[in-house]
């Protein structure tokens, strides 16, 4: 590096991944484009500030199974099972507000570090292959709850279907005094960017202790099993052990980041949502510019924000242009997938 400043910004720009620099400068190009047409860039921003809130912590979850080697977790939807079968049974219990997501928030741990360990002994047991199963393993649990909403004996008139049994495809929040709970806590507005204090707090406090985590004994060692397992375990580290310990995390995670999801839509979704809530995730991690061996909080920050904000932003941007709903769906899908498939392939990159 030299004194040169046209050097130094070259520099600078070789050591941002290229999918970092491609879909921050479409997340730059559509917010300009969004004040050119007369939309609020502020709003724009803002939207997008909550929809980093609401997905921060499912982006979180992949950060210890990739340092532990068995990739992103394509798994995503078994914590996100968890935490929906926590939400619905706390909304049975009859809790509500606070202490919904309280309850809730107790029963995810509890319940996605058993889905958790059970997990990462399977994923110990097909080494080489984690990131094929998981994925299947993510569909599996997703169908095999579509069967346990149907069958659940809940008989709470919120939650339960209006005839017969099983439980409805969205359950409403607002009965329970539970929508948008932590995107209204201590809210406010600068310069007309609302920042939702109470997401971006959780956000902060997880990526804070996954921070500290990691530079304990028990998170050098996962990093550690994840950068060379070999070495790891002549040097006395139990690989397995690791291993599944950071899938339990990341399942965790997952299941607690689906609570902050739904309080923020005001509803919680069943049946087949979960299904392809991996991949979003997954792909922000990669946009952040981490690859499927190592990843760092700050890929999470990054790769969080710019995904979501270009998948937040596209939409009403498109819809005033084409000037038609339906078409701006469209092409918020094709950008949304463009994105992900885009991501997806750098996957085996070194980020570069």
């Amino acid at each position: 590096m030299t004194n040169n400043p046209v050097s130094s910004v070259i520099w600078f720009f070789k050591r941002i991944p290229l999918t970092t620099l491609i879909i921050g400068g479409l997340f730059f190009i559509v917010l300009i484009a969004g004040g050119i047409i007369g939309l609020s860039v502020p709003g724009l921003i803002s939207d997008s500030l909550q929809r980093f809130g609401m997905w921060g912590l499912f982006v979180l979850a992949m950060v210890p199974s990739i340092q532990s080697g068995t990739g992103p977790n394509l798994a995503l939807p078994i914590g996100i099972c968890a935490g929906l079968f926590s939400m619905v049974c706390a909304m049975e219990m009859g809790f509500t507000g606070a202490s919904l997501l309280l309850v809730a928030a107790v029963f995810s741990i509890i319940i996605g570090a058993l889905f958790g360990y059970i997990y990462g002994r399977l994923m110990n047991a097909v080494k080489g292959s984690e990131m094929a199963i998981a994925t299947y393993t993510g569909f599996a649990i997703t169908f095999l709850f579509c069967m346990i909403w149907l069958i659940l004996p809940f008989s709470h008139p919120n939650v339960g279907m209006f005839l017969g049994s099983g439980l409805r495809q969205m359950v409403s929040l607002v009965p329970f005094e539970a929508e948008q709970l932590l995107e209204n806590l201590w809210q406010f507005t600068v310069f007309g960017i609302t920042i939702r204090t109470g997401t971006l707090l959780i956000f902060i406090i997880a990526a804070f202790l996954m921070w500290l985590f990691f530079r304990t004994k028990t998170g050098i060692s996962i990093s550690a099993v994840g950068m060379n397992p070999v070495f790891a375990r002549a040097t006395g580290l139990n690989v397995n052990r690791s291993r599944v310990i950071a899938n339990m995390i990341s399942t965790i995670l997952a299941a607690l980041g689906l609570i902050i999801y739904a309080q923020g839509y005001g509803f919680v979704q069943l049946y087949n949502f979960p299904l392809m809530m991996a991949f979003p995730a997954v792909a922000a991690i990669l946009v952040g510019g981490a690859n499927a061996h190592r990843s760092k909080i700050i890929h999470v920050v990054i790769g969080t924000f710019l995904f979501q904000g270009l998948i937040t932003t596209g939409p009403p941007i498109f819809g005033r242009i084409l000037e038609g709903e339906v078409i701006s769906d469209a092409v918020r899908q094709v950008v949304q997938n463009g994105v992900i498939l885009y991501a997806l392939t750098k996957l085996k990159g070194d980020s570069k």
